[in-house]
């Protein structure tokens, strides 16, 4: 089983050392749910005791276990919620928000796990964003205490932030001056995009180590406003109220409880419901297989509800973000992931399609929703992605979008000797046309076709044909397509060129090559701001023996060499 006893978000001692990304609120240790009617107070409360390794939590600030517990929360909230309206995010500690990200952990763990602990934080925060935007749930932000660096980041996500007026709460930033790092999980670029503030009052802010707190952070939109002692928490009941007016998720819905996953993970193979893997160490490959639905279409829309977790949608989503955080986190020497399927490809289809019609219900709305977050952590995971489109697959529709977010997507032309199964072949759907933007707005055929419009015109066409080798390379959606003879030889030389590759090489290519088409909020803190975090993250200025990271509480001044890069 997974690591073999390690508890939920921990690294264990065995064999496996494995990050379980699975957890419930029973299971919470930093967070708790509170509800009042339509509005639900997401308390941050974190147990100094609870972190991943050899240090205190002090000041609420959090590490890579309090950020699982985050997203499980803003994941239930959606579907296990849908009375709730508003998400008020606060403090369950007295004189302080969040410290932001624990400098201990940073300063003790390796390159990887300071990269990959930020790169799952930012998702965690757009899932908020998203939550807002799309989901009717809109999330505020009550800061009473200082907020810095991280605590501000993670208030930066909500759609609404107050801040209490009582002369030492504040807002700052102040990775720079402090630490020698960045505000790592989008700070930087939240300020500027999302709330406009002006350039020189953020180089300002971002210098100074105490922050702004006041009518200032106001003025320089900050925070939304600013409420005395006297009347904070009548006045922050009474904003979540209104946000919550708003909403249009359905007051007397009942909610879909998201039930343990069926898993089984040991050392190189993990086995769900509908998603499998198998690592080859020696050649450093992951070989991730889904599975279609075995299952009709529900005959109605109360039927789809009564599956709750297990109507395959949702189900598949959830158990391919599990596979794909585990690779991401516990197995970096895999650089390359294959993506496999099988399964009826009409089937697939006929789910999309049941999706699409239902559009209005709240619940096929999160679905679609959570499908899109699944491939967009695809889209910045650091492994190449190959797609191998065999006879007996169903890449069609959502499943398509595997072949679309894959690096390159190889296709077998007929069938194989000796196999009865139809040719293969891959199939557009409804689903392809604008259910899964990425993080730069478009669809992955958007991005993938960008300045083809006719190209991508033609292809709308074709919805639900099963279009097969030739035909899908000649419109260009598979890379290449190889006769039955050709297909183990090519696939083998393909797999020893890229796993001869620098890895450092190849997640700066694809990274690059993956976000075609204009720039989003999303793609500068993905494209820009994880990038630079990732070199300063190996300077000797933030995490050499005499970097800030390194000395930070020890009354010893940082040594920085002084050469700009």
């Amino acid at each position: 089983m997974w690591g073999r006893g390690a508890a939920p978000g921990e690294v264990g001692d065995e064999a496996m050392r494995a990050v379980d990304y699975q957890t419930d609120p029973s299971r919470y240790r930093h967070w708790r749910i509170e509800f009042d009617g339509e509005v639900a107070y997401l308390v941050m409360d974190v147990d100094q005791a609870g972190g991943m390794g050899d240090y205190e939590l002090k000041l609420n600030s959090y590490d890579l276990g309090v950020d699982i517990e985050l997203n499980d929360a803003v994941q239930r909230l959606r579907f296990e919620h849908p009375e709730v309206g508003c998400v008020v995010i606060k403090s369950g500690k007295d004189n302080v928000f969040c410290a932001g990200a624990n400098i201990r952990m940073l300063a003790k763990a390796t390159h990887q796990q300071k990269v990959n602990f930020c790169k799952f934080t930012n998702e965690t925060r757009l899932a908020i964003e998203d939550a807002s935007q799309n989901s009717g749930q809109a999330y505020l932000c009550a800061i009473r205490g200082n907020a810095a660096g991280g605590g501000y980041e993670l208030a930066l996500a909500a759609e609404h932030i107050m801040l209490v007026d009582d002369r030492r709460s504040a807002v700052a930033l102040p990775e720079t001056p402090l630490l020698a790092v960045l505000p790592g999980t989008g700070g930087l670029t939240r300020i500027t995009d999302k709330r406009k503030v002006r350039r020189d009052r953020a180089d300002v802010f971002c210098s100074t180590e105490e922050g702004i707190r006041g009518r200032k952070a106001v003025e320089w939109r900050l925070v939304d406003e600013v409420v005395p002692n006297s009347r904070w928490n009548e006045t922050v009941a009474a904003r979540a109220r209104e946000f919550a007016a708003r909403s249009d998720r359905p007051r007397q819905a009942k909610g879909v409880r998201l039930t343990p996953l069926a898993r089984r993970i040991d050392g190189d193979r993990g086995d769900y419901s509908h998603v499998a893997f198998e690592i080859d160490r020696a050649r450093g490959v992951a070989l991730v297989t889904v599975r279609g639905p075995s299952q009709g279409v529900p005959d109605t829309l109360e039927a789809a509800h009564r599956r709750g977790a297990d109507f395959w949608p949702l189900a598949v989503a959830r158990e391919l973000e599990d596979a794909i955080l585990h690779l991401r986190t516990n197995e970096a020497a895999v650089g390359v992931v294959l993506f496999r399927t099988e399964g009826d490809a009409e089937a697939v289809l006929a789910h999309d399609d049941f999706l699409a019609r239902a559009d209005g219900d709240w619940l096929m709305r999160e679905i679609r929703h959570y499908l899109k977050r699944v491939f967009k952590r695809i889209d910045v995971t650091a492994k190449s992605f190959i797609a191998l489109i065999e006879p007996g697959s169903c890449f069609a529709g959502t499943l398509a979008e595997l072949v679309f977010a894959a690096d390159r997507a190889l296709m077998l032309i007929g069938t194989r000797e000796g196999d009865n199964r139809a040719p293969a072949t891959v199939a557009l759907g409804r689903a392809n046309f604008g259910f899964y933007p990425m993080g730069n707005g478009l669809t992955r055929l958007e991005t993938r076709f960008l300045g083809e419009p006719a190209t991508l015109e033609a292809l709308k066409g074709k919805l639900g044909e099963a279009i097969e080798g030739e035909t899908a390379q000649a419109l260009g959606l598979v890379t290449a397509a190889y006769e039955d003879f050709d297909w183990d030889d090519e696939l083998r030389m393909l797999l020893e060129e890229r796993t001869s590759f620098s890895p450092d090489a190849l997640t700066g290519m694809e990274a690059n090559l993956r976000f075609a088409g204009p720039e989003t909020l999303e793609t500068k803190i993905f494209g820009r701001l994880s990038a630079w975090q990732n070199w300063i993250f190996q300077r000797p200025n933030a995490v050499g023996d005499q970097g800030a990271l390194k000395l930070y509480g020890s009354g010893v001044a940082p040594t920085f060499g002084r050469e700009r890069v």
